[in-house]
């Protein structure tokens, strides 16, 4: 453990020893720098630049349209005809985007800008009906394949940096951070670019599941460790390159699918508040904060690939004789109540703590014979049923608080999926009960037209998982002007 953290704080202290008289005389001269304004964007794309749909509105909206202004200190070597390249690429996104939707509001939807999505399965009407704006989407998408490029920082080593588990509940988070490893930078159409002067965005490529693997001490429930593994990789990335304190964070992100990443993320002030956080447990009571944060997928893949029941969406008329389903850890608020209501008492509900040993069905069996998946929360918000529901064509039930649901910037939930308070456990039977086949049909073939995007491709493909969660990226880089 101490051979894993010692690299990254050898070289700090180091190098502010060596630094000490410059910074020094910063804090001398400090007074007379400007601060760096970070300008964020409404999140509605109208005529106006504002998202419409893109990323969603919450109670934090009014916070985030105001001018966010932070003190840091000036950072040297700026390429600034560079930057303001960099910044007018985005300004020509932003009018794209503009024009798009000013197109679409006029009738003429075959020019929304990208139609290799169409490749779906699924028909027009259900591909268009599961966005919160077709136009925006498609056109956003073919703005960032076309111009958004991601910085990786070198620092580090494996498996802390550079490297993640792509074999367990923490796939979204090796899987992402390899994908982007293997990404060379070196061709135009590439989304990764090896001249920092060029991003759009930075990549602080350390995944915390393997901080949680190799720095903590189980059952410790100490996470100083890790806290200071983050903190220190911050400042080792800031002292040698310009970029984090030309922004205080603004432009860079982080990612994680371990439910400490919330936590961890705050053992550095600016990459809690400013960064952008791609997080599984994307919970508003834990400070996930949409304008800014990214709720991505939680997907369990043990062997590290999709289940070969589930690698084909089931027949459209497939039997699913029992109501409802759910298997797992009685753990979290919201489960406990659940299973209280509905294990063993109703055989067209299907809930258990543990599957039954002389059950003919398997896990996945359940969920393809059944016409709802149970989604509660557990400890963390998120839960890898969802997309497991997504594969197996059953009905999501969302039973959460303070959930926002992976890719809601984009998709509109409600075109596939059924959202239960705890509240109304009770009366699930009868909530479940009034849906008609029409409607259920209808929100499995909504299923049917977002599976592509929660689905890891070896390489990666258009429009799935990977792209989904850095379209979600580059909307909030889009949404934030720095001056």
């Amino acid at each position: 453990m101490m051979m894993a953290s010692q690299w990254i704080t050898t070289p700090l202290f180091l190098f502010l020893f060596l630094l000490f008289p410059t910074l020094l005389l910063l804090l001398f001269t400090s007074s007379v720098h400007r601060p760096v304004t970070l300008t964020s964007s409404s999140n509605h794309l109208d005529g106006k630049f504002r998202l419409n749909g893109l990323v969603p509105g919450t109670a934090g909206d009014a916070e985030a349209s105001r001018a966010l202004t932070v003190s840091s200190p000036p950072a040297p070597l700026i390429k600034r005809k560079t930057r303001s390249f960099v910044e007018r690429d985005l300004a020509r996104a932003r009018t794209a985007i503009q024009r798009a939707v000013s197109v679409s509001q006029k009738g003429n939807v075959s020019q929304m800008g990208n139609s290799s999505v169409l490749s779906s399965p699924a028909t027009g009407d259900d591909l268009l009906r599961v966005y919160h704006n077709p136009a925006a989407f498609f056109r956003s998408y073919k703005e960032m394949k076309k111009r958004f490029r991601v910085y990786v920082y070198q620092e580090g080593d494996a498996p802390l940096v550079h490297d993640g588990p792509c074999k367990n509940i923490y796939t979204t988070e090796g899987r992402f951070i390899q994908e982007l490893e293997m990404m060379t930078g070196i061709s135009k159409s590439s989304l990764r670019t090896n001249d920092p002067n060029r991003a759009h965005a930075f990549f602080l490529p350390f995944s915390v599941a393997m901080m949680v693997k190799y720095l903590y001490i189980p059952n410790s429930q100490d996470q100083g460790p890790i806290r200071r593994f983050v903190s220190d990789y911050v400042g080792v990335v800031g002292s040698a390159h310009p970029f984090w304190n030309r922004t205080a964070g603004a432009d860079h992100f982080m990612l994680s699918c371990h439910d400490w990443g919330p936590y961890v993320s705050d053992a550095n002030k600016d990459l809690y508040t400013n960064s952008i956080r791609a997080l599984c447990n994307a919970n508003t009571s834990e400070g996930f904060n949409p304008t800014k944060d990214v709720s991505i997928p939680e997907v369990h893949l043990l062997t590290g690939d999709i289940p070969v029941q589930l690698r084909s969406p089931p027949p459209p008329h497939t039997p699913r004789p029992f109501l409802a389903f759910f298997a797992g850890g009685l753990h979290g608020p919201i489960r406990p109540p659940l299973l209280h209501q509905w294990q063993n008492r109703d055989p067209s509900i299907q809930v258990y703590e543990y599957l039954p040993k002389n059950s003919t069905n398997d896990y996945f069996s359940f969920m393809l014979k059944s016409k709802f998946c149970l989604c509660p929360s557990g400890w963390e918000v998120a839960s890898p049923r969802v997309v497991e529901a997504i594969y197996t064509e059953c009905i999501p039930v969302i039973i959460s608080e303070g959930y926002v649901l992976p890719f809601s910037d984009v998709l509109k939930w409600e075109e596939f999926s059924l959202t239960v308070r705890v509240e109304e456990l009770p009366e699930l039977k009868e909530l479940l009960g009034r849906k008609t086949e029409e409607e259920m049909d209808r929100l499995r073939r909504g299923l049917r037209a977002v599976r592509k995007h929660f689905v890891f491709n070896q390489p990666a493909k258009s429009f799935d998982v990977f792209h989904m969660i850095l379209h979600s990226v580059w909307l909030r880089r889009l949404n934030v002007k720095l001056d």
